[in-house]
């Protein structure tokens, strides 16, 4: 008997964890329901054909794909659709091999550890490389087309990226396209959800802005989601991470620390972005301002 009440449980965690994203959990729960009733209808001896649920998931960086994956792989569980609520993220490099031979071992060994769970190809379009005759892509989508066709009760597959790669990507490659049966988008955050992440993430770990750092950290969104290479709820996290240091070394200079202090960001902990000095005016490393 499947566990409704976790499945519940689980997509108000999802709730709970990421902020907006209002139509990635709207598909969610629409498939989550599409789920339910078919596991339903079996319990009461209704024949049907057992729903696909390979996926691609298509967006830019932080915004909540590897999250919206772990969670779905809890409810496929909780449903009796795969053995274990296990994801195994994985990329080209985990996939393709570098000299003839290498690669088909490589990916089947790899689709052996994902079997009974869920597997994440991440920026899945780096499979095929065209371009380069030599490449042994090709030979990996070959052996996941044929498991996710024949082996599709016991491993569900999710392809990551962005949109128009994966278009590409799909276009260049029919029978991926045939295989998968949700396509969910992923829309950027906007800056009012960045700061909500902020606050969350923060609390997480028992700090929080000041009044004027958190006015002074919406600030710094405006400037940075302006620049190259924003990615999301993870260049937010880096953003704090950095500004953990600053408060640091600001506490560490002062030579006593006040127990409140701890806890506490101020303005100029943000403040000591770059992103304020304007030193990066064009394409910079992948977060390369914190």
């Amino acid at each position: 008997m499947f566990r409704l009440a976790n499945v519940d449980e689980v997509i108000a965690r999802l709730d709970r964890e990421l902020v907006g994203l209002a139509p990635v959990k709207r598909r969610i729960r629409e498939i989550a329901s599409l789920l339910v009733v078919d596991r339903v209808r079996r319990e009461h001896g209704l024949s049907a054909e057992a729903p696909p649920l390979h996926m691609s998931f298509t967006g830019s960086p932080g915004t909540g794909k590897t999250t919206v994956a772990m969670r779905m792989a809890e409810i496929l569980h909780n449903l009796g659709y795969i053995r274990r609520p296990t994801v195994i993220a994985v990329t080209r490099d985990d996939l393709v091999g570098q000299f003839i031979g290498h690669t088909a071992p490589k990916t089947r060994e790899l689709l052996k550890r994902a079997k009974g769970g869920l597997l994440f190809i991440d920026e899945a379009y780096y499979l095929y490389r065209p371009e380069n005759e030599r490449d042994y892509g090709q030979e990996a989508i070959e052996i996941l087309l044929q498991v996710m066709e024949n082996e599709r009760d016991d491993l569900v597959v999710i392809l990551a990226g962005y949109a128009d790669r994966m278009e590409t990507f799909f276009t260049s490659n029919p029978g991926m396209r045939s295989r998968i049966a949700h396509h969910i988008d992923f829309p950027d955050y906007g800056a009012n959800e960045l700061l909500a992440i902020a606050d969350m993430m923060l609390a997480a770990q028992q700090y929080h802005f000041s009044e004027e750092a958190r006015t002074t950290f919406a600030q710094y969104l405006e400037l940075r989601m302006q620049q190259a290479n924003f990615a999301n709820a993870r260049s937010v996290r880096n953003a704090l991470d950095r500004a953990r240091l600053r408060q640091a070394n600001r506490l560490v200079a002062a030579g006593s620390i006040e127990v409140a202090a701890l806890s506490e960001f101020t303005a100029g902990d943000i403040r000591g972005s770059r992103v304020f000095a304007g030193g990066v005016s064009s394409a910079p490393p992948p977060e390369a301002l914190p």
